[in-house]
């Protein structure tokens, strides 16, 4: 278990990964990373929120995140961001407004007009950026 209510199969889990069988296994660092992302970020706001929230993507390896399409300097090849999403918009926008108004974090974004919420989280130096993806 990453947390409380994260599994590591579904915070490693990647279609892109399976489809390609590409191994998509955190090293011990990342999977520290990972385990402070959901202690600082994803259990309070799923403690706040009440209800299940959705992983889209936790953990990429290099070479599951050039396939997706990530940006090479990707947080999420370090177990240091989280994509996440409540079902709908209106809810995403919910957990957006949380997090930038209650949680310490590096960066949170509006991705897509809410689609998803991307959450990040780094041991030291959180720049607590706040950015929109159109």
């Amino acid at each position: 278990m990453i947390s409380k209510h994260i599994t590591i199969e579904e915070a490693t889990f990647s279609a892109k990964a399976v489809s390609n069988k590409i191994s998509n296994v955190p090293n011990e660092a990342q999977l520290k990373a990972m385990q402070l992302v959901a202690e600082k970020l994803f259990e309070p706001l799923r403690f706040w929120y009440n209800k299940p929230i959705k992983i889209n993507s936790f953990f990429r390896s290099l070479e599951v995140n050039k396939l997706v399409g990530g940006s090479a300097t990707s947080q999420h090849c370090k177990g240091e961001a989280i994509d996440i999403s409540a079902g709908s918009k209106a809810e995403n926008k919910k957990l957006f407004d949380y997090v930038c108004k209650n949680l310490d974090f590096d960066q949170v974004i509006n991705e897509y007009d809410f689609t998803w919420v991307h959450i990040s989280y780094k041991p030291k130096g959180n720049r607590k950026q706040i950015l929109v993806i159109k």
